[in-house]
């Protein structure tokens, strides 16, 4: 029997890799000789840093004095790949919504300056290349304060220098790329997003994620982010805000594309790939899955989605464990069944703090049923 554990992270609960132990514990003790294979998964949102740092066996690198959202002084870290000279950074390390409590939330304040300095400790030790998720951020500042920690510098109608923020982008009248890192230069920079919205309008930055950084005024952010699209497009002779991912990490994707060459990838397909996740498919009898919450809606462009659909594609089974779930399978993108993990009446919060146990006790009761089906007692 060899079984590959793929699940996403159940939010609140337990980081994907937990989650696949979790469930590798309930395999073990009902079958003991069972083969698993653990890849930790995720969609390019928050985790999809620490799932690559795992397949790839990445250190942490920890980092003093790196500004939050709001400036604060934090440790942050990301993962460095010796072997390739490769650096891991997630947005959300130092950038993310989870550094600020909902009272805390200022979209006006609120900076990506701390995953620039991340970047430049990247350079500092010759990163040959940066792969860079976007995802989980508390800002919406377009990737402009990133940018400023790495050289950019933003200026208003009287040519002052302006610190870059949310609130910043609708003053910015010119920008100065002459001392943008030129280290830059020689890295390869790899996106990491699943997000493919625009910068601007009903599907943007801010229409779609701002209300959850903070934003409730969003004509008037959305007016600073086209002044902001427009100083761009004047710099560098092209108009990218209607580019696939632009809109992603409140319109850091857009500076990204504006200020360098990078590639963008899905996160899931990155960590498929680095992971050999369809190889190891194809060898096995058994696909399991998993995430917080799987409804008709959320599937689409999910893990489990995206785990089914190449087992699908091998001809594996997979099913998919969740937090909750409105759905019960979903054979026409490959999951035979979906299960949630709550086996008794709780309370959501106790829920996510019994999750691990929960998810092992979800796992043991599947493969005791798996084993007994297939050792033909089911007929």
């Amino acid at each position: 029997m060899r079984i590959v554990i793929a699940p996403d992270s159940f939010k609140g609960s337990m980081s994907s890799l937990n989650a696949a132990h979790a469930i590798k514990r309930g395999i073990k003790e009902v079958i003991p000789d069972a083969e698993t294979i653990l890849i930790p998964m995720a969609d390019g949102g928050e985790g999809t840093v620490d799932a690559l740092a795992t397949i790839l066996n990445g250190q942490e690198i920890v980092v003093e004095g790196i500004s939050d959202p709001l400036g604060r002084p934090i440790r942050a870290t990301y993962s460095w790949v010796e072997s390739t000279s490769t650096a891991i950074i997630e947005t959300a390390s130092a950038s993310g919504l989870p550094l600020l409590k909902e009272s805390e939330l200022d979209p006006h304040q609120a900076s990506t300056y701390g995953t620039g300095q991340l970047i430049k400790h990247a350079l500092n030790k010759k990163a040959r290349k940066i792969i860079l998720g976007l995802g989980g951020s508390a800002t919406v500042d377009a990737g402009t304060g990133c940018f400023e920690a790495l050289g950019v510098q933003f200026r208003d109608q009287k040519g002052e220098r302006i610190n870059a923020n949310g609130a910043s982008l609708a003053h910015i009248s010119s920008i100065d790329l002459t001392a943008l890192d030129s280290r830059l230069k020689n890295v390869e920079v790899v996106v990491a997003s699943d997000v493919t919205n625009p910068l601007l309008g009903k599907e943007g930055a801010i229409t779609v994620f701002g209300p959850q950084k903070g934003v409730n005024d969003i004509s008037r952010f959305e007016a600073g982010m086209k002044n902001y699209a427009n100083r761009v497009s004047e710099k560098i002779g092209m108009n990218l805000e209607n580019i696939d991912g632009s809109g992603a990490a409140g319109g850091f994707g857009f500076s990204l594309l504006a200020y360098l060459d990078p590639i963008f990838i899905s996160g899931f397909s990155l960590l498929a790939e680095h992971s050999c996740l369809k190889e190891h498919m194809k060898s096995s009898h058994l696909v399991i899955t998993g995430e917080g919450k799987l409804d008709a809606q959320t599937l689409y462009g999910k893990v489990p989605s995206g785990i089914s659909r190449l087992a699908k594609s091998v001809n594996v089974p997979a099913i998919a464990f969740a937090g909750t779930s409105t759905i019960l399978e979903d054979r026409e993108k490959g999951i035979m069944t979906v299960l949630p993990i709550v086996d008794e009446p709780m309370e959501l919060k106790e829920a996510m703090t019994r999750g691990p146990e929960l998810l092992y006790r979800a796992s043991k009761r599947f493969m005791t049923l798996y084993q007994w089906i297939s050792e033909g007692k089911g007929e």
